[in-house]
């Protein structure tokens, strides 16, 4: 039977590492394969989604809806930048520390994102990166900073041990977090200025526009159209018969039909509309306004899908007029592009838009569009000293953390700060399908000696090294795992590893248990290993050599950090 849970394993982690299928998806069939091969009961199975830290992280998310909308995040973020490059990127450093330690750290990069790009004295470029790390050093520093933490948690609790207390990781977490951040001052140099070069930019958005008939472009050259060089923008194909034209040269001629493919500055989109019979593809909506600035995110049903087959002007009443990812060219047209978590869009969107209820499930919006009610000065007041009362509270253990998060989330509903709609539109479903799913799993993974086997090939490879070792080779498998999937999954596959190894060893589980919640954090090198780091990555314009350059020396620091101070407070 092990050998069966090795190759549904192996299979699950290929099929995380396409990214082609939802984790939520995988994780359930296969904790829906072990039940119908009497690997785990239904009892058991179905015990695992309502875990307690499973629970904690659900309330912690529907009660950050009401978090975001307080003025104090958006306006604290704001006084962040001065003339002095490093000063600010301190300010920002910190500012995210301590915003993400408590709060969910997508919404603390979201709202960043927009004020970074709008700041006018430095290189969005140059900040974005450091602000996607930054949030990830804050959530190791407590329990409730990151979804990695809680799961872990709760595997230990699944195991019928104790659990962390909030503030336990703040001893390895804390001084970590100061010591990378002030390494992302030398990080810097390894990213891209942003500067628009003379023709393509690195950050530039996929554009295009086709030629209509009768288009008096039709018969001309792309010199004597005025096309070869426009301010921002720069012709860099033509789709013409289903082939692509790269490059262009000037002395080509249009035909009916063409589709020309732009790169650059999408603000300067409004030039096109003066070529005449040259119209913007997969757009019904007035391009003078109304154009909004979008994410796809990691729960997006868009994720997966071509543009053409996922009827977006019926779901959204909008149109993508433009795309981007990362550093990558895109070719082709855009409605064949299948698109991706992290993907930047720029929507034309129509009067129905800021209505639809899908929003914020399929997007993170990054200049500042009103999709939800914000809070007045005191009743964001209210609601800020009311979810630290609650921290606190839990911390001092006055109640159970999960009993306060509960009765604020009651509050919040009474005086309608949270909606109900917003709890059936924000309800993190997936996230208790891959969570309740991968406790089943290790559970299996464990029971079945799966477990054990692979902590036997570690302690072999490490065994010279002693506990110690052991121990380095639990955290280096949860960092080689962090890097090829997400973070919550690298957990839930590692931590059976880490458990077998300490009973085997006859070791304390705390130190192991922490090995694994700050190895999953560790995904500094791709973009797609951490939420934060796919919404960056297209904004600010960052390749996968971006990531790998910069994210070796803060990993490599990070991990020194980790592995040094893990031992020293919470001994073998």
């Amino acid at each position: 039977m092990m050998f069966i849970v090795a190759a549904s394993i192996l299979v699950l982690l290929i099929l995380l590492a396409q990214n082609r299928y939802k984790p939520a998806v995988l994780f359930f069939g296969v904790s829906t394969l072990y039940y119908f091969l009497g690997l785990i009961n239904l009892d058991a199975m179905l015990k695992n989604f309502i875990n307690q830290s499973l629970v904690t992280l659900v309330l912690l998310i529907l009660i950050s809806i009401a978090l975001e909308k307080t003025s104090f995040l958006s306006t604290l973020s704001e006084k962040l930048f001065s003339a002095s490059f490093h000063g600010s990127l301190f300010r920002m450093n910190f500012f995210t520390l301590f915003a993400s330690a408590f709060l969910n750290n997508t919404a603390v990069v979201v709202s960043m994102i927009g004020v970074i790009k709008q700041n006018k004295r430095h290189s969005a470029s140059k900040l974005l990166l450091p602000l996607s790390y930054a949030a990830i050093f804050g959530g190791v520093i407590t329990l409730v900073g990151t979804s990695t933490n809680l799961i872990v948690n709760g595997f230990m609790i699944e195991r019928g041990l104790q659990g962390f207390e909030i503030f336990d990781f703040a001893y390895v977490g804390l001084p970590l977090a100061i010591v990378c951040s002030f390494v992302l001052h030398f990080v810097v140099k390894f990213l891209p200025e942003g500067n628009p070069s003379d023709e393509i930019q690195v950050q530039s958005y996929f554009i295009e526009a086709k030629v209509k008939k009768g288009s008096k472009l039709i018969g001309k050259s792309i010199k004597e159209n005025g096309l070869r060089r426009l301010e921002y923008l720069f012709l860099s194909e033509i789709l013409r018969d289903g082939r692509i034209i790269s490059p262009v040269s000037p002395g080509e001629t249009l035909r009916e039909h063409d589709i020309l493919i732009f790169s650059g500055d999408v603000r300067e989109i409004a030039l096109l509309k003066k070529f005449d019979g040259l119209e913007l593809e997969n757009h019904r909506h007035n391009l003078s306004f109304n154009l909004v600035e979008a994410i796809i995110s990691h729960e997006s049903s868009l994720v997966g899908k071509a543009l053409k087959s996922s009827s977006f002007r019926t779901k959204f009443d909008a149109s993508v007029v433009a795309i981007k990812r990362g550093d990558e060219k895109l070719s082709g047209k855009i409605g064949e592009i299948t698109l991706q978590a992290g993907d930047s869009l720029i929507l034309a969107i129509g009067d129905d838009f800021h209505q639809r209820d899908n929003l914020a499930k399929n997007f993170y919006f990054i200049n500042q569009i009103n999709l939800q009610d914000r809070l007045t000065r005191n009743q964001s007041l209210f609601v800020m000293l009311a979810f630290i009362g609650v921290i606190a509270g839990g911390a001092l253990k006055l109640f159970p953390l999960v009993k306060g998060l509960f009765g604020l989330l009651v509050l919040f509903l009474i005086f309608g700060f949270v909606r109900a709609a917003e709890i059936k539109r924000r309800f993190p479903y997936e996230l208790i399908l891959i969570i309740g799913s991968a406790l089943g799993i290790s559970a299996v993974i464990i029971s079945s000696g799966l477990a054990t086997g692979i902590s036997q090939v570690l302690q072999y490879l490490f065994g010279g090294l002693g506990v110690y070792g052991a121990f380095l080779s639990v955290y280096l498998v949860t960092l080689i795992l962090t890097e090829i999937i997400t973070n919550n999954a690298a957990a839930a596959l590692a931590f059976p590893i880490g458990y077998s190894t300490s009973v085997a060893l006859d070791a304390n589980l705390m130190p192991f248990a922490m090995a694994v919640a700050y190895g999953a954090s560790a995904s500094f090198m791709t973009p797609f290993g951490y939420q934060t780091n796919l919404m960056v990555a297209s904004v600010g314009g960052y390749g996968f050599k971006t990531f790998l350059k910069s994210g070796i020396f803060v990993s490599v620091v990070y991990s020194a950090m980790a592995l040094t101070l893990i031992p020293i407070f919470f001994p073998f």
